[in-house]
């Protein structure tokens, strides 16, 4: 079981990649196919969108014949072709086919692994293993920062991906041997395991809307934003913007672990992700006001934006613990549902707001600090529960 969440994490490194990388080839591509950073706001907003997409046909898949199967026939055709259609791509179109692609190859590995801790492990832990497999996956984040800079410029971004797409395969044959299925939960005589039965779960309901928009700032800033911002405002070209982007990892890595364990120690979640969601609220307020305070400020503000919305897998594990045994795999699908999916659509929508602006950064700031705001005061009314 061990070695198997392992092989888990190395997916989940590629999941983080690949939502990722992007942000530092935003330079490149506009050189070489005359890419615009509207339409990479496209490209990744639809990474996230057929990533949420998929978690429905997902959650039915791992609760029916598990997580092996499921991980690595999704990771091995999606995620080594679409990395494959990114090495070959020709024009902004070919880029988007790519990421959608790229979606449904990535959209199982940290379910899988939410699945296999939900039904195999204590669950008073599974923030604090749920946490670790998001600090530890996130070193992808690192991957596609300033290592993914140097190796384009050296070799060429084509060279990379096509890299990427022989790492995707061999990771996808791994978990294949290795991943185990747990023992599968049975429903209550007279019923069945459906989806529906999750949505009715009223204690989910005031979640939801935090969900929708808790990541969408870090994962759209990170994932595409920070290349643009730091070079039309601070003129950074790709080896700054690589270590701005690493900064942001980082930060990202240590939210999650610092969240992990908040819930055991002060004996709660819904305090825990409320302040940590509010803090990060105000951080993005701070570079809406002054988005051109200085390069070095502006990197520290992102980095706060970064730790502080790494509260999804306690928001997960708050979610979790309503879900009955039997309807975990849909649970956890449909609670990641509603964050990757409001990353998606908010990323698209991030592309228009900067439009809309002038390209003005401020108030694409000020965009993703409303929503968190106004996220956070539904929230308000959940129902807290620990383990």
């Amino acid at each position: 079981m061990k070695l198997g969440v392992a092989c888990l994490v190395l997916g989940y490194l590629l999941s983080q990649f690949y939502r990722a990388f992007l942000a530092v080839l935003a330079g490149p591509l506009a050189q070489d196919l005359g890419v615009t950073p509207d339409d990479l706001a496209l490209s990744s907003g639809l990474w996230f969108l057929v990533f949420a997409a998929a978690q429905i046909p997902l959650g039915a898949a791992l609760d029916a014949i598990g997580p092996r199967r499921t991980t690595a026939l999704m990771l091995g055709i999606g995620g080594t072709g679409g990395a494959a259609i990114f090495a070959m791509a020709q024009s902004a179109t070919h880029i988007h086919i790519a990421m959608m692609a790229l979606g449904v190859g990535c959209a199982p590995v940290l379910m899988a692994s939410y699945f296999i801790f939900a039904r195999s492990f204590a669950p008073a832990v599974f923030a604090t293993l749920a946490g670790a497999v998001i600090g530890l996956g996130s070193l992808g984040n690192i991957l596609g920062a300033w290592p993914l800079a140097w190796a384009s410029e050296v070799y060429g971004w084509r060279a990379a991906l096509w890299v990427m797409a022989g790492i995707t395969a061999l990771v996808a044959s791994v978990l294949w041997v290795v991943i185990p299925d747990p023992p599968r939960a049975t429903a209550p005589e007279g019923t069945k395991a459906r989806l529906r039965d999750v949505l009715r779960i009223r204690a989910l309901w005031w979640m939801m809307p935090l969900l929708f928009v808790n990541y969408a700032p870090s994962a759209g800033l990170r994932g595409l934003w920070v290349g643009p911002y730091m070079t039309d405002t601070y003129g950074a070209d790709a080896n700054l913007v690589g270590q701005v982007t690493l900064l942001m990892a980082c930060a990202m890595i240590a939210g999650n672990f610092a969240y992990g364990p908040l819930d055991r120690l002060l004996g709660t979640r819904k305090w825990v992700i409320l302040g940590g969601n509010l803090l990060g609220a105000v951080a993005l307020g701070s570079l809406a006001l002054a988005p051109g305070m200085g390069l070095w400020a502006s990197a520290a503000l992102l980095a706060a934006v970064g730790f502080f919305g790494a509260s999804f897998p306690m928001l997960m594990a708050h979610g979790r613990s309503f879900i009955p045994a039997h309807l975990t795999g849909r649970g956890v699908t449909l609670i990641n549902l509603f964050s990757i999916g409001g990353v998606g659509l908010l990323q698209v929508a991030s592309g228009h707001v900067h439009a809309l602006g002038g390209g003005a950064y401020g108030l694409l700031f000020g965009f993703f600090a409303v929503l968190l705001l106004a996220g956070c005061a539904i929230y308000l009314f959940a129902t807290d529960r620990t383990d």
